[in-house]
């Protein structure tokens, strides 16, 4: 079939989240950064998932829910931000989203950095300013979840905050 031939409407052809949930993180482990991610996941109930990791892009008519349980193997689309590190070491991950003014969905930033939530949150705000930016559009209020994790001596250390998509 010719190119110009195929359906212009994708809505049957591509999966479009209509919910969201935000969720995040932390965990210290003595043994590995592996098993630290692992229980800032369970922490954030989302360890039992099999996560996609998708890009930022929050759809026309998508609502924010409470926080689901969701069924252990699922595949899970998801916005994550993620950092690890090691003793002595403050760390922090987070995610930032809005919703354009003009009703046409939102934007989700993710980030982490070797310092403070505050200064995370900052950098968060500064990316969102930027996608509203180059899109040239004006975002509502921007929102905000972020961890952050002193790691003591002898462990290792992992924040994690994500935006889960559902349908």
């Amino acid at each position: 079939m010719p190119r110009s031939e195929h359906p212009t409407d994708t809505t049957s052809l591509v999966p479009i989240p209509t919910r969201f949930f935000v969720s995040s993180g932390r965990a210290i482990n003595k043994t590995s950064e592996l098993n630290a991610f692992d229980l800032a996941l369970l922490k954030a109930g989302i360890g039992e998932q099999n996560l996609v990791s998708v890009s930022s892009v929050l759809p026309d008519g998508i609502r924010q829910v409470d926080r689901h349980v969701l069924p252990m193997g699922a595949i899970t689309h998801c916005v994550l931000a993620r950092h690890q590190g090691g003793e002595g070491e403050v760390i922090s991950a987070g995610i930032a989203y809005g919703f354009r003014t003009d009703g046409h969905g939102g934007y989700v930033a993710e980030g982490h950095i070797h310092g403070t939530q505050k200064a995370l949150k900052e950098f968060l705000r500064w990316r969102m300013q930027e996608i509203a930016h180059f899109r040239g559009v004006e975002l509502r209020k921007i929102f905000y979840r972020t961890e952050e994790l002193s790691i003591p001596m002898d462990h290792y250390g992992v924040c994690i905050a994500a935006c889960v998509f559902l349908r």
